[in-house]
Parts: C-alpha cells; sequence; structure tokens
C-alpha cells in the first residue's frame, strides 16, 4: 500500500460513525479532498457537510465515484456495514479499499501514539486525556468516540508529534494501533459476537497491551490481569497512581491525587461518578509522566465539560431535571444509576432505555434487568440492531427483556411514541439512556421540560 499522504481523495463508506468522522476531519484538515456516504443524515453528518466534505445518503452509483481515479483515491470503510452497491462498485473497480481501524493504525504509526483501550470509560479518558494535551499545549492530534464539550468535535490537531486515539475492541481494531503510551481501563464482557466468550475478549486485551514498547508505559485498572508489566491506579485504594480523600459538595467533586513520589491536594471535577474519578487518574497520571506541571493540570481537570451523551445534564426552574447518556451496557448503566442515585436519592427516576444490539440484549439479558430495576419507572423502547437483523434472533425483543425487569410501573414503546408517553409521566428525573438513534428525543424533551410550567 502506498504511503497516506501519497492519496489525494478519501471516500469514507459510512461516513456519519463517530470514528469514521473523526477520520473524515482529519483528511478533511489536512486539505484532502475527502467525501463519503452514510444511510442516515444526522446532526454529526450535516455538521461535516458544513465543514466542507460531501456526502450522499443514497446508495447509488454516480458520477462523483465513477470520476474518482484509483491511482489516487483511498476508500475506507467501517466493519459495521456488510453489503452496500458502493462498496461493490470500488472492490469490483480494483480502488485501494481499507478498514478504518488500518488506516488509523498507520497514522499512528509516525505519532508517539496514546490509546486508550477498555470497555468502559475509554471515550471518557481518552477525551480527557485530549483535553489536557490542549490544556497543557503539548502538540498533538485526537480522534476520539465521542463529541467534546470543551471542543465541539471528536477530532483536534494541535500538531503531530503525540496521538490520542480511543482503541476500539470491537472487531479487534485495537490491533491495529501502535501504541507508545496505552490505557486498560476494563475487560469486562462485551461484544460477543465477535469474541464468543470473557476469556477471548480478555485475551484481545492482552495482546493489545503487548503492542506498547517496554520503555514506554501502559496504565491499568489494579485489579485487571493484563499478563505483563504495568502501572496500576486506582481510586481509594493504594496503587502506582491513586486519588482518594473525595468530598463531594455541590455537584463537585474533591479529590487528591498520588504519584509514586508526591501527593497533590484538591483536585476539582465536575464529572459524576467514582468511575470518572478513575478516568481523571489515569488521565493525570499520563500528562504527569509527558512533563505537564500540576498547576496546568489543575486547572485543565477543573474546566473539562465531558463528553456530549455522557451524563449530559440540565436542571431546570421548575425543578426537573433531565439526564442524557449513551450507556449501553450493564455495567455502564449501574454507573449512571448510581451517580444519579448517589446525588439525587430521594427523587422519583424515570429511565427510557433503548437497547443496542439484539446479541447484546440477549448475552446480558440479566444484568440489563438488573440495572433498570433500580428505576422508579421504566420505558423500554425496541431493540435497536444497527449491524444486525432480528430473524437471527428468534424471541430477542424488547417484550422479552421487559419481563425480566423487577418494577411495578415499565412498559415497552416504539421509539415514535417515546416522547408523547414521557410527557404523561410524573417524575423528577428523567434518564434517556442507549446508543442507537433514542438521541433524537433530546432536544424536543429539552424544549419540553423548559416550557413546563
Amino acid at each position: 500500500m502506498k504511503n497516506l499522504e501519497t492519496y489525494q481523495t478519501f471516500y469514507f463508506v459510512g461516513i456519519g460513525g463517530i470514528g469514521m468522522s473523526a477520520l473524515a476531519r482529519y483528511f478533511n484538515a489536512s486539505g484532502k479532498k475527502v467525501l463519503g456516504y452514510d444511510k442516515t443524515n444526522t446532526k454529526l453528518t450535516q455538521n461535516l457537510i458544513n465543514e466542507g466534505i460531501d456526502i450522499v445518503f443514497e446508495d447509488l452509483i454516480d458520477e462523483k465515484i465513477t470520476s474518482l481515479q484509483k491511482k489516487d483515491t483511498l476508500v475506507i470503510y467501517t466493519p459495521a456495514i456488510k453489503t452496500l452497491g458502493i462498496l461493490d462498485y470500488f472492490n469490483q473497480n480494483q480502488f485501494e479499499v481499507l478498514k478504518r481501524a488500518k488506516v488509523l493504525g498507520l497514522i499512528t504509526e509516525n505519532t508517539d501514539c496514546i490509546a486508550v483501550a477498555g470497555t468502559h470509560g475509554k471515550t471518557t479518558t481518552s477525551t480527557l486525556v485530549s483535553h489536557l494535551c490542549k490544556e497543557a499545549d503539548l502538540p498533538f492530534s485526537c480522534f476520539l468516540g465521542g463529541i467534546s464539550e470543551n471542543f465541539k468535535s471528536n477530532f483536534l490537531y494541535n500538531g503531530s508529534t503525540y496521538s490520542v486515539v480511543e482503541a476500539d475492541e470491537y472487531d479487534r481494531s485495537f490491533l491495529n494501533l501502535s501504541p507508545d503510551w496505552a490505557v486498560v481501563t476494563s475487560t469486562d464482557a462485551d461484544h460477543l459476537d465477535i469474541y464468543g466468550d470473557k476469556s477471548h475478549i480478555e485475551e484481545g486485551f492482552r495482546q493489545f497491551a503487548a503492542l506498547v514498547p517496554d520503555d514506554k508505559k501502559l496504565f491499568v485498572r489494579k485489579g485487571v490481569e493484563i499478563g505483563r508489566g504495568h502501572q496500576t491506579y486506582a481510586v481509594n485504594e493504594p496503587a502506582d497512581y491513586y486519588s482518594d480523600n473525595l468530598r463531594m459538595d455541590h455537584d463537585k467533586i474533591y479529590f487528591d491525587f498520588h504519584t509514586p513520589t508526591e501527593t497533590i491536594k484538591d483536585f476539582v471535577w465536575e464529572i459524576p461518578g467514582i468511575h470518572n474519578v478513575e478516568n481523571a487518574t489515569v488521565a493525570l497520571a499520563i500528562l504527569h509522566n509527558l512533563g505537564a506541571d500540576f498547576d496546568t493540570l489543575k486547572k485543565a481537570i477543573a474546566n473539562f465539560k465531558g463528553i456530549k451523551r455522557r451524563y449530559t445534564k440540565h436542571i431546570y426552574q421548575n425543578g426537573k431535571i433531565y439526564i442524557d447518556d449513551y450507556a449501553h451496557h450493564p455495567t455502564e448503566i449501574n454507573a449512571v444509576v448510581g451517580s444519579i442515585r448517589t446525588f439525587y436519592p430521594d427523587k422519583k427516576l424515570l429511565v427510557v432505555f433503548q437497547p443496542h444490539l439484539f446479541s447484546r440484549t440477549r448475552d446480558f439479558a440479566d444484568g440489563f434487568a438488573e440495572s433498570l430495576s433500580k428505576a422508579d419507572e421504566l420505558i423500554l423502547l425496541d431493540i435497536y440492531p444497527a449491524r444486525e437483523l432480528q430473524e437471527n434472533f428468534e424471541g430477542i425483543t424488547s417484550s422479552w427483556l421487559l419481563e425480566k425487569v423487577n418494577l411495578e410501573k415499565k412498559e415497552v414503546s416504539v421509539l415514535s411514541d417515546a416522547f408523547e408517553k414521557i410527557k404523561e409521566k410524573d417524575f423528577d428525573i428523567l434518564l434517556t439512556v442507549g446508543a442507537g438513534n433514542i438521541d433524537t428525543l433530546y432536544d424536543p424533551i429539552c424544549e419540553w421540560i423548559e416550557n413546563l410550567s
């Protein structure tokens, strides 16, 4: 394959994906011609169009495609797309066609790559590392799996010495990377459609960890077995790097941070949940090793605004609270609901959850049922299929999952009816949660609650 720099045109098949769009923004910022296809026009694709990227939403071979020259065009696709006429055209006409993960891996070969892996926490941690790098004015580019509230994007170019990437375990994509520094936040079972069982996903993370050179650093959440030398991090227990003395005051968390040789007191952090203090701890550990001073890091931690759809919270004058989150695994839902119960123990919680993938719903049904039972009332949306076909998962439905949930007030709804159902409910806090297209409820809900008397 030629060097990436030799290509003048980049065509993205599935450009609206969060990882794909970050790459598209990278090449667009580099002055290349970028165009692509996606099946759905979303806020993200509209933002890409506004940035000068040409996107189509129909699977048609038009003149924009037939006029492309294979010698200077690289086609990048997401494994979430299985069959598509446009992709078939490029393959049949012998264009260079690469998976997203392979292209990201090629970019990381030419930088000092900071790669954040884990079944939970990788988006928050990689976004925070990027924010700290920006505040410390390090020369870096980042490729994130969420939209940073500070950057208003999932990509930022601030130089090319370092790259910060979210290391995705799906389809074993992270094994394409060339990490110089790496984090493993967790190795819980997930993506069993790819790995089969927990032992194989743990083996995948061990293979990822083995990619880090011996003279660089690997940071691993204390208690996670990774099979090679590393430094540990934790909260409320000793580790190579750890945080303790957590105090809450008016929705802010205060904590002390310990390195192997010193203690820095009174960091201020607005992102709720002990799991997020863990994410902050390892981000601080990395930046400390990159030479950033703690005065800068304290200010940066304090002004970190988080990630869109990661505990996005609105408090209204009428007393209602609305929280929107991307959680789509039982452990993640437990963390979100746990944070809500910690800050607001006596308030009535309505949860609207959209399961993501039939396979994940099947594999973790009991865990989902247990986490959703912690609500006061539940509206369970139909399963968002993403890349899967329902006929391959007979009997796996939201009604089947609902039966397992231990709540008196619970019901199933299609997405199109959900907003009207929400307006009929009595709640103090509304939580919408899931990784599919449940985010289409966000703007109508915000406007409705804002206008309640």
